[in-house]
């Protein structure tokens, strides 16, 4: 049997086969971050299609860390209906999904016109504009809202959370210090860098329980000078997985507005590959992963134990038709 369409655990939770359709943005939410009718069937149809794992878009635990005006949002009690008949039409294709926690920090477009956030005064760009450092009163709303979230997304009906800490969002902007240049609990050393994500997953365990799957996406490299690299970010999560991570979703970039400097099949998986050697729990690969001979390489090498498959899946939803 191919190692793909083989059995792993994630937490406690037992997935079918290794194939992961990732997060990507749909575009479709309303003004107000609703889910829709179009998520139900987006989703539903790609579970049909025989992935083992659905993960649902970044989805904003705070209206002032919105991705754009059209993302969706767990902000309020009235957006857990909506998602729940997400979650419902993807488990009646007998598949788990999750969804993916976010905020976006300075990478935000505030609803109602709130203030850009960021854990310094530095823009990510002149569109986005110069947010305002945090204080230590909005870290703590911050926190509270990706717990409040996750609560949110287990009443939904969700079987897991995945914490966005990757391509230049809030979590990542912690982390890098590119874009942290604090002096106080939660930055000028690595582990202060990584102080929020640790009280971000505490208080996300601490709502959802000890049973749920809660896993992180982290951009392993920034791509810069500076920056970065692999080898600090498994630092991190080796510090991190025992607050409560039961996998790691490793990709890279999005903190600078530069792209990588090189791109093709495969790129991020030597990053996964790195993480994968420090840690303890499963470990999912992506970025233009696109033929079964890639998945299964990956995999039997070791190099990852789950594979995320994305825009394939968009344009060929079974997946027979991608691998």
């Amino acid at each position: 049997m191919s190692i793909a369409f083989s059995p792993v655990s994630i937490g406690s939770l037992t997935l079918k086969n290794r194939i992961v359709l990732p997060p990507m943005q749909q575009y479709q939410g309303s003004t107000d971050g609703f889910a829709t009718e179009y998520h139900q069937h987006h989703y539903a149809r790609r579970a049909r299609g025989g992935v083992g794992l659905v993960i649902i878009e970044s989805t904003a635990v705070a209206p002032e860390g919105r991705l754009m005006t059209d993302d969706i949002g767990l902000f309020s009690e009235a957006h857990v209906a909506p998602l729940a008949a997400v979650a419902a039409a993807v488990r009646a294709e007998n598949v788990p999904v999750f969804v993916q926690l976010s905020h976006g920090g300075r990478k935000s477009v505030p609803h109602g016109g709130g203030v850009l956030l960021a854990p310094s005064r530095i823009a990510y760009d002149d569109c986005y504009g110069l947010p305002e450092a945090m204080s230590a009163e909005a870290i703590a709303v911050a926190i509270e809202a990706f717990g409040t979230g996750a609560r949110r997304a287990v009443a939904a009906g969700f079987d897991g959370v995945e914490l966005h800490a990757a391509h230049g969002y809030l979590l990542h902007q912690f982390l890098s210090p590119l874009s942290n240049r604090r002096e106080d609990g939660y930055g000028g050393s690595p582990e202060r860098r990584w102080r929020l994500l640790a009280e971000v997953i505490g208080a996300v365990r601490a709502a959802v329980g000890p049973a749920v799957p809660v896993t992180i996406r982290v951009s392993a490299s920034d791509h810069a000078a500076g920056g970065l690299e692999p080898e600090v970010v498994a630092e991190a999560l080796q510090a991190l997985v025992p607050l409560g991570l039961d996998a790691v979703h490793v990709s890279s970039g999005g903190l600078l507005p530069a792209p990588p400097p090189e791109t093709g099949p495969g790129y991020q998986v030597r990053y996964a590959e790195a993480i994968r050697r420090k840690m303890k729990v499963p470990v999912i690969a992506v970025g233009q992963i696109r033929t079964r001979e890639q998945v299964e390489d990956i995999l039997v090498q070791g190099r990852a134990d789950l594979v995320a498959i994305g825009r394939p899946l968009l344009i060929y939803p079974d997946l027979s038709r991608v691998l």
